[in-house]
């Protein structure tokens, strides 16, 4: 009688502990990243992405959106990426594939690495970083470690990516930064 009720007892750890497995690692581990799959972010040039497809071994893997906005997805040839929120390209890719090539695809997609975005000038740590989701212009600096001591902290440069030339923006806390974007901290004069 005790032995069976620990038989049971194993067994009944070893299916739960197996049914956590089953749903295998989580792709992108930072927070931001899992984020980035509602659909305020656009995907664009340079974002790398993780894409599953259940059952197909051969199509699962890893991609980045090319400089045309595309991934090249084996079967299907180029599908338009840049543009779209995570969840819209997960419905073009279950769509491409259930057209010709799998029968009901069930399709992952998952942001691995989003574009970086820079910060330069009077910051502690100048440099290239990690876009998130929802990022201020003040979570920027504190990425680079805060402003210097010289910093003008009244306002700043930003060249946003899709456009030619910076612009003076006032450093608040709901001046939001874009990926890609180039973020300069000037030096104050007194």
């Amino acid at each position: 009688m005790r032995a069976s009720f620990f038989c049971g007892a194993i067994l009944a750890v070893a299916m739960g502990v197996s049914g956590c497995a089953a749903d295998g690692p989580i792709r992108g581990s930072a927070q931001a990243l899992q984020t980035a799959e509602g659909n305020s972010y656009r995907l664009g040039t340079g974002d790398k992405l993780h894409i599953g497809v259940f059952g197909e071994n051969n199509l699962t893997g890893d991609y980045t959106i090319a400089s045309d906005g595309t991934i090249g997805f084996p079967l299907v040839g180029n599908i338009r990426a840049a543009g779209l929120t995570i969840p819209e390209l997960q419905q073009t890719v279950t769509n491409s594939l259930a057209n010709r090539y799998v029968q009901n695809p069930r399709v992952t997609v998952d942001a691995s690495s989003l574009r970086p975005f820079y910060i330069l000038g009077e910051v502690n740590k100048p440099g290239q970083y990690s876009y998130v989701p929802d990022l201020t212009l003040l979570a920027a600096v504190a990425t680079a470690q805060g402003f210097t001591y010289r910093a003008d902290m009244s306002y700043v440069y930003i060249r946003h990516a899709r456009e030619p030339s910076e612009r003076e923006y006032p450093l608040t806390a709901t001046t939001m930064i874009e990926p890609g974007d180039t973020i300069r901290v000037t030096q104050r004069y007194f």
